[in-house]
């Protein structure tokens, strides 16, 4: 009876130390053992993104990271607030909706702990018009919409001197310029900055303004085709170039070294170019 008595505790105690074993594992981060390992069982990647072009991308660049082993979850978003807000509290891995200008404004204004993990492509920012077909064509005193969003005023600003409608003063950074940097206006245009970037497509289609600019990635989620529905179209050479944003020190793991590795791919690369047909323009 003695024997079986101690025979049953050493089993119980081996038992109990194995599990206490496989625990300390798996907190020290030891490969899952064989039978995890057959399930085929994935790391999970959760991205937030605009609807388009953004996460229209992903969808297609889910199969390829399946194929190395992460399961992609991508969230949504209609806003450029919430998508930095909610990375910062560590309910995404990474963010796509963004261009640098504004990855680094965000980061100076909120205190953001974010770095750029990799540039994927560009969105080239249009004109439109219901009431003119060219620039050229814009009156004396038009009134020009332009979003409220201070990050894209030196972009705006930029294009419309690159296209020989206004000048600005040679001393300013193109990326922060303001309509006050202004020092050549001939056609004494005039610009009203007092609107949300999403709802440009709104006030183009309610024909407001003489002129409207709006982002790419609006505008083709309003159903608009920047190469055939704009007057004038930023140049393809934009240094506004969409990236994926981390929390810094993230931007060396595996998985978003991954995510980037699949969305500068020649095969994404190729999807982008057929989709939009040069409204949305991959960094190559």
């Amino acid at each position: 009876m003695k024997k079986f008595l101690f025979g049953l505790f050493a089993a119980v105690l081996v038992l109990a130390l194995a599990a206490c074993g496989t625990k300390d594992d798996s907190k020290n981060g030891a490969a899952p053992d064989v039978d995890e390992a057959e399930k085929g069982e994935k790391t999970t990647l959760t991205v937030g993104a605009s609807n388009t072009p953004h996460a229209v991308i992903l969808e297609e660049a889910k199969p390829l990271l399946a194929e190395k082993g992460y399961d992609l979850v991508i969230e949504s978003y209609t806003d450029y607030v919430l998508p930095n807000k909610d990375l910062d509290e560590g309910e995404l891995d990474a963010n796509y909706f963004q261009h640098i200008p504004y990855l680094e404004s965000q980061i100076a204004d909120f205190g953001y702990d974010f770095v750029n993990a990799g540039a994927i492509h560009i969105e080239p920012i249009g004109v439109y018009s219901k009431k003119y077909d060219s620039l050229e064509e814009l009156p004396e005193g038009a009134t020009i919409l332009i979003s409220n969003s201070v990050a894209d005023h030196g972009r705006v600003l930029a294009m419309l001197e690159e296209k020989g409608l206004i000048k600005l003063a040679d001393d300013v950074e193109k990326v922060k310029a303001e309509v006050g940097d202004i020092v050549e206006n001939p056609k004494d245009l005039k610009f009203d900055a007092n609107y949300e970037a999403a709802l440009m497509p709104q006030l183009y289609s309610n024909d407001e303004g003489d002129a409207l600019l709006i982002n790419s990635n609006y505008a083709i989620d309003a159903g608009l085709n920047p190469m055939e529905d704009s007057i004038a179209l930023e140049d393809k050479e934009s240094p506004y170039v969409n990236v994926i944003a981390v929390n810094s020190g993230d931007e060396d793991s595996d998985a978003i070294k991954a995510l980037v590795e699949v969305l500068t791919s020649e095969q994404i690369q190729n999807f982008i170019l057929d989709e939009w047909s040069g409204s949305v323009v991959p960094v190559q």
